[in-house]
């Protein structure tokens, strides 16, 4: 599923491939994954219009048009966006086309089909209408609210880092990479943490993070410590070469080193 970084990479392709381009003409494939929208809607607000910049809130993409609105893409557990000239180079679940006049299109594909596209003419209000918390690497998020959110929830770590109405953008994948990293049980309860453990495991959010983006969230770029990239086939944890594990979270997977990560 896309995550943040997985989204920031998304935003950061779309900075280089299609901004101050004039849209010709917008096709929505799906209209079952429009929200709170019609595709009238989108085409009135996109065709003849290009976009000018771009943001991201948590794990949405927001695309901003020179008359301010702005159309706003989540992945769902499959989505990306692509840009390409040559027909056959179409996605094969694209949900949404976007022509532009140089003769290159904007594709968003989503598979399942558990994404949203819609529009709005204020992502910050956006985000406040839909509860989501602070981006985990936007101002705003630092130490002190981290350990706010944390005292005041009963439930594991895990989930408490996943659950989008305290933190925006980490999801299942790495939230196990923060906790490996920062050496905490996915299990521990939140509000047992102590002050220690609660300023590792934020700053190791903010490494893990931008490691990922830097890494433009493809696994086998990973650096070689990360968890991640041995989730599957023989699953040793490259720190004591101990057997990373699976467990169930929150009814969620987790996937941690009992040694590393040992349940207080």
């Amino acid at each position: 599923m896309p995550e943040l970084p997985d989204v920031e990479v998304f935003k950061q392709y779309v900075e280089s491939t299609a901004l101050h381009k004039k849209m010709d003409a917008v096709e929505i494939r799906s209209k079952d994954m429009l929200k709170n929208v019609s595709g009238r809607e989108i085409k009135k607000a996109l065709e003849g219009h290009q976009f000018v910049s771009a943001d991201r809130h948590g794990k949405y993409l927001f695309l901003k048009t020179e008359n301010t609105t702005w159309l706003v893409l989540h992945f769902g557990m499959t989505g990306f966006v692509t840009y390409f000239k040559d027909p056959t180079k179409e996605p094969a679940h694209n949900r949404l086309l976007i022509r532009f006049s140089n003769g290159y299109h904007l594709a968003y594909d989503c598979q399942r089909k558990l994404g949203e596209i819609t529009l709005t003419e204020d992502p910050g209000l956006f985000a406040e209408e839909r509860q989501l918390g602070l981006d985990a690497l936007k101002p705003g998020f630092n130490l002190d609210r981290f350990k706010h959110i944390l005292k005041n929830t009963a439930s594991a770590v895990k989930s408490a880092l996943m659950n989008q109405k305290y933190i925006a953008g980490i999801g299942n994948i790495y939230s196990d990479e923060i906790l490996f990293q920062a050496g905490i049980h996915p299990d521990t309860k939140s509000k047992e943490l102590n002050d220690d453990e609660i300023a590792r495991l934020y700053n190791q959010a903010e490494s893990v993070l931008k490691a990922a983006i830097e890494a433009h969230a493809d696994p086998s770029r990973f650096p070689a410590s990360f968890i991640m990239p041995h989730r599957r086939g023989d699953r040793t944890c490259l720190k004591c070469k101990g057997g990373i594990e699976k467990t169930k979270t929150g009814g969620r997977s987790a996937y941690y080193c009992p040694r590393c990560q040992e349940r207080i």
